[in-house]
């Protein structure tokens, strides 16, 4: 943890956070992360909602090959990521989502 820092220390990501709000308020309203830890970065965390990911990740201008793809829980959730740097701040996406459940043997494709 870093000890000793400041609302102020923060302004980077909550500066761009106003800048989002202000510019792309009509997009999905993602859980919000800054962190002491990380006083230049800014989380937007989408959580079962893939498509709230992919219309910040498509208005930001960040190319899909620029998303991380892993599964955790057993590979049961997906977890898509994408970094971009924006008016300063590191800014992060971060979307989770169900991992579809396999078609039963036989199935009709």
């Amino acid at each position: 943890m870093n000890k000793g820092l400041t609302l102020d220390d923060l302004a980077v990501p909550l500066r761009v956070l106003r800048l989002l709000a202000a510019d792309f308020g009509h997009l999905a309203a993602p859980e919000i992360f800054v962190s002491t830890i990380y006083p230049d970065r800014l989380e937007l965390r989408f959580h079962d909602d893939l498509s709230g990911f992919e219309m910040w990740r498509d208005a930001l201008d960040i190319v899909p090959d620029a998303v991380d793809y892993r599964e955790q829980g057993g590979g049961r959730t997906r977890v898509l990521k994408a970094s971009a740097a924006y008016a300063g701040a590191v800014l992060v996406l971060i979307g989770y989502g169900d991992v579809p459940a396999p078609a039963p043997v036989g199935a009709a494709a």
